[in-house]
């Protein structure tokens, strides 16, 4: 049996606590008293998986079985999520190959011959094929690949197709196969709550025309939060969307979920409770920091973005979108769930190397904010983990360092916007519509590896509600002169964060520290 998530709150007998920051990571002491937020143990897979994928498609929740939905002569289209999830990238075979692969035996039992297979890569980059093989197996790839597998293009005027406005004026713009489409199979894989359900396809296969409507300031920051889809002003638009998506297209959802095994066998140490560490795992944490630590930085980038996780699959759901996401949230919840008395002065988060959007890439200042105001602070159902008026400390070298290729907007985003604002709202009004529409950053969105010349701003978006809600943003370790361009100070220590802190939440701070990866979800009683 799984524990439930644990908190433990630090007394004389605590060991230091491992913090993770950027591609490194260090055992740090915290103050007495602390609150330390663990995820419960990860839930056991599911027993002989491919079992389970046929009776999920044969049995599906409110929805004609899928071997009853294909026909000879029909145009079926496959769509799976992109790169940015699952973090890291699951060991092969990835479970998006593994149930691809069943749907497309069914497909061809029963002799359908027009498929296509698309990623729903939204504004994102395009995936390598590298990248594409990998999620969907050397089998596939080399049947489909590039042919009928490819990348979704949001700036494809002839591959988009406008099905409408919902009744609060969202327009809907996707992808035109999917319209033209007898049946879309959309594969998920849910990491975390605020992933799948009717951001799918709305999302996944849309257009920057069809994204606005919830990827701006108010919807964000009215988002409290995107881990809890009833209190989410943006699940609300994503629900209105993808009703008027069903109106027009036929989906048969499949969505997965994972536990929490992060980490390969040779990182074991980094899945436990410190205090649960054996004398082989202190060891081989000695071991793996000494190296790590000696590693320049470019290779230690490389062999930490080559990591695998071994990740179970703890279940798979297929059929009606909503009926079928209700228990993908269930399954979710049971994983990461945690629940904490009350809320802190001070919130801390170690940053690891990766986020959605810097798989492959470097984690650049934007992208740390991203991970700590968007994504880490959004880890709460009900309440925040910090007071109105608290403090956030973060740990992460935040270099000034951008990757070329993928984020070249964000160069620019980072010297010309940032160095006039930092508040969200006059940001979207002074310049997003000039970087959305940019020719070069299009160009390089279509034809290279680039995220879309937008995509900058959603990320500073994402931490909209943070920065409306906490007092002071403190970064342990951060580039001075980035974290000043980003509106917040920096720390050499974790103690002279706390005495900076200070000034905000004064001397005697309830402080807690929510210990990631694994990803554990808070809700604070």
């Amino acid at each position: 049996m799984s524990r439930p998530g644990f908190v433990l709150e630090v007394d004389e007998r605590t060991p230091p606590l491992i913090v993770h920051e950027g591609e490194g990571f260090h055992l740090c002491e915290f103050p007495l008293g602390t609150r330390v937020v663990y995820p419960p143990d990860s839930l056991p897979g599911l027993r002989d998986l491919d079992a389970q994928i046929r009776d999920a498609l044969a049995h599906p929740l409110d929805a004609e079985p899928l071997p009853e939905l294909l026909r000879a002569g029909m145009k079926l289209t496959i769509v799976f999520d992109d790169v940015s999830i699952p973090l890291p990238p699951m060991r092969a075979p990835d479970i998006r190959q593994r149930v691809i692969e069943a749907v497309l035996e069914l497909a061809a039992a029963k002799g359908v011959d027009d498929v296509e297979l698309i990623a729903a890569n939204s504004l994102h980059r395009r995936m390598t094929p590298g990248e594409l093989k990998h999620a969907l197996g050397e089998r596939i790839f080399r049947s489909f690949f590039p042919d009928h597998l490819r990348n979704h293009d949001a700036e494809d005027p002839d591959n988009l197709v406008h099905l409408g406005q919902t009744a609060h004026g969202e327009d809907v713009e996707i992808n035109k196969r999917a319209v033209d489409s007898d049946l879309v199979v959309y594969v998920n894989i849910n990491l975390v709550a605020m992933s799948g359900g009717n951001k799918s396809v709305p999302v996944g296969l849309a257009s920057y025309r069809s994204l606005r409507p919830h990827h701006n300031v108010h919807v964000v920051s009215h988002s409290r939060s995107m881990n809890d889809p009833p209190n989410s002003a943006m699940h609300h638009s994503y629900d209105r969307m993808g009703a008027l998506v069903d109106e027009h297209v036929k989906v048969f959802k499949i969505e997965t979920t994972l536990n929490n095994d992060t980490f390969p066998r040779e990182l074991g140490f980094l899945n436990k409770r410190e205090w649960e560490w054996t004398v082989k795992d202190q060891a081989t944490y000695l071991a793996v920091k000494h190296a790590n630590d000696l590693t320049p930085p470019k290779l230690r980038r490389r062999i930490w973005h080559g990591t695998k996780a071994p990740y179970q699959v703890t279940g798979i759901h297929a059929g009606e979108t909503n009926a079928v996401h209700k228990r993908t949230l269930e399954a979710i919840y049971r994983q990461q769930l945690t629940e904490i008395d009350g809320q802190a002065d001070v919130l801390v988060f170690g940053l690891p190397y990766v986020c959605p959007y810097n798989v492959n890439s470097i984690m650049n200042p934007i992208l740390v904010m991203c991970l700590g105001l968007g994504y880490f602070f959004n880890m709460y159902r009900g309440r925040p983990m910090v007071r109105e008026g608290g403090a956030l400390i973060l740990f992460h070298p935040t270099p000034w360092e951008f990757h070329q290729v993928h984020h070249p907007s964000y160069v620019d985003f980072f010297d010309e916007v940032l160095a006039e604002s930092t508040d969200p709202a006059t940001i979207e009004t002074k310049f997003e519509g000039q970087y959305a529409t940019d020719p070069w950053y299009i160009h390089l969105y279509r034809n290279s590896y680039a995220y879309h010349g937008v995509h900058p701003f959603y990320m500073w978006y994402w931490g909209a509600h943070a920065l409306e809600h906490v007092g002071d943003v403190i970064v342990v370790g951060g580039d001075r002169a980035a974290c000043t361009r980003m509106g917040f100070r920096s720390a050499s220590t974790f103690a002279d964060a706390l005495e900076m802190a200070s000034d905000t939440v004064g001397r005697a701070p309830r402080i807690t520290y929510l210990k990631n990866p694994p990803l554990a979800m808070a809700e604070v009683r």
